[in-house]
């Protein structure tokens, strides 16, 4: 048999009236097509639904027990057919899937949790790891929120750009580039470390010195920030990331950073979704949330050069 979903509002009209007149005034329908509409209930359910006692109608002992429960799917379902449904944050239930690069992530991952937090506490957040190859989570739905550093190229992924980062030379204290001014040759001279989640030897760096007629070492990539900050602080490596999504890992550390020698393009920050999202109110609020968290990053740091006091140079 064919369910009219249409009849759960008219079952509901009628359950709460106690009357076909009633139901058919609320619904603003002719009584006759609500007593027609009563007729296929009471064939769909097996069950007289409303039955006359005297001059009034009674429910029966079933349109009693299912009452509430029709009552809740009715207003879901004008909640979620509704174009102005308003977003409540303080009931909201979710849980989102927010796929940043790791230096991201560890920049403003606790700021967007705090927000999230506050202004909807339902809300939860899945905060994954890169993967090491291009997946099409985001396609799929299981990620509703992605970091990139270009813009995507499929027709049906949304970006933003939320910011531009400029590449700074971070080196431990007391590195030998630190003594004195910092020349192209000094700098390509050096052991360099890339990051990669691939594992890439080269990158957007190595095409900027060739202009030049200069060719870097890279002794090794690492597969993260985190990771390869840590290594510049116990060995002689240099590497070179975004300013604002690694400062504070670098102050951490007590990393020097110095200006690169050469003028390097600005790393553009995308935040990627699914066009499915476009109309979706909760996924808007978290996009702006987190547009707002990493833009954050992106105010004017006091001066280049960041470390501990002693290991700092202007």
């Amino acid at each position: 048999m064919q369910l009219d979903l249409n009849l759960l509002t008219a079952l509901d009209a009628l359950l709460e009236e106690g009357s076909v007149t009633g139901a058919a005034a609320r619904l603003h329908v002719t009584a006759p097509a609500m007593s027609r509409s009563l007729g296929r209930i009471r064939k769909a359910t097996g069950d007289q639904i409303l039955v006359r006692t005297g001059r009034s109608m009674v429910p029966t002992t079933r349109a009693l027990a299912m009452r509430a429960q029709v009552h809740v799917l009715v207003q879901q379902a004008h909640h979620l057919l509704s174009a102005q449904q308003e977003l409540d944050l303080a009931s909201l239930e979710r849980v989102f899937t927010v796929r940043w690069h790791d230096a991201l992530t560890a920049a403003c991952g606790t700021a967007l949790i705090t927000a999230v937090h506050r202004q909807a506490p339902g809300v939860q957040l899945r905060l994954p790891a890169e993967s090491g190859t291009d997946t099409p989570e985001l396609r799929r739905g299981e990620v509703d929120l992605e970091s990139s550093s270009s813009a995507p190229t499929l027709p049906d992924i949304r970006h933003r750009l939320v910011g531009r980062d400029r590449l700074v030379v971070a080196v431990r204290p007391g590195h030998p580039l630190t003594e004195g001014p910092l020349s192209l040759a000094r700098y390509a001279a050096a052991e360099h470390l890339t990051v990669s989640r691939r594992g890439s030897l080269r990158d957007p760096i190595d095409d900027v010195l060739a202009t030049s007629g200069l060719e870097r070492r890279v002794a090794a990539a690492g597969p993260t920030a985190a990771f390869a900050l840590q290594l510049a602080l116990g060995t002689d490596l240099v590497v070179t990331l975004p300013d604002a999504v690694t400062r504070a890992a670098r102050e951490q550390l007590g990393l020097v950073t110095l200006p690169p020698p050469l003028p390097l393009p600005h790393v553009p920050l995308y935040l990627l979704w699914h066009q499915r999202y476009d109309d979706d109110r909760a996924h808007t609020w978290l996009r702006e949330t987190a547009a707002e968290t990493v833009q954050a990053l992106f105010a004017p740091a006091p001066h280049l050069t960041s470390g501990r006091p002693r290991s700092s140079r202007s």
